[in-house]
């Protein structure tokens, strides 16, 4: 035991016990400072390295993630592109017309042989997707039945339509009136007076 002699040589240098147990302390406290350090070390070591390794499997499994959401996006839109011509579409492919966003197509049965007889909003989905929330909203607007028909006429050339004769008021009137159609109750009225400079 080399340590206990060192400290038997050094007892009988200094020639005290306290002063002993004193150097047995410092000896003490410095392997365990030294203990620490390297513990410290290497635990910062270990840590570093499990960091990088499970950085570089998330920043595989992201791509991976990535790589298969993309795939699965892409199959949609064909799939939402190639719709009306597989089986058990709800309509002729000649009566739908692709409207992609918020809803995949409108389709006028009928209007290919140019009698339409309704208006279908289809919504194509593939896979286990859903309806987002705009496409929800929609599917409940038709289904409680807000729809409208609107006739809109831009203005063309130098004779912008007015809002001073009662046919433009009543056109631009769009509201759903009583019987859910347009009111058609506007009335004409003056056009506000300018103040003189």
């Amino acid at each position: 035991m080399p340590l206990i002699d060192s400290i038997a040589q050094a007892e009988v240098r200094i020639g005290s016990w306290p002063a002993a147990l004193i150097l047995l302390a410092v000896v003490i406290v410095a392997v365990v400072a030294l203990a620490l350090w390297l513990g410290l070390a290497i635990g910062r070591r270990s840590g570093r390295l499990e960091a990088e390794r499970s950085g570089r499997e998330a920043e595989a499994a992201a791509r991976d993630d990535a790589v298969r959401r993309s795939r699965a996006v892409l199959t949609g839109q064909i799939g939402e592109q190639l719709a009306p011509y597989l089986p058990g579409f709800p309509c002729d492919p000649a009566d739908a017309r692709f409207i992609g966003k918020p809803i995949d197509f409108i389709a006028f049965p009928g209007a290919s042989a140019g009698a339409p007889v309704e208006a279908l909003f289809i919504e194509v989905k593939t896979g286990d997707s859903r309806l987002s929330a705009a496409e929800r909203a929609l599917r409940e607007a038709v289904e409680a039945g807000r729809v409208r028909w609107v006739e809109y006429r831009p203005p063309v050339g130098s004779r912008a339509p007015g809002l001073s004769s009662a046919a433009g008021l009543a056109a631009a009137d769009t509201r759903p009136g009583p019987g859910g159609g347009p009111s058609g109750s506007a009335v004409p009225t003056k056009a506000p007076r300018r103040p003189r400079a």
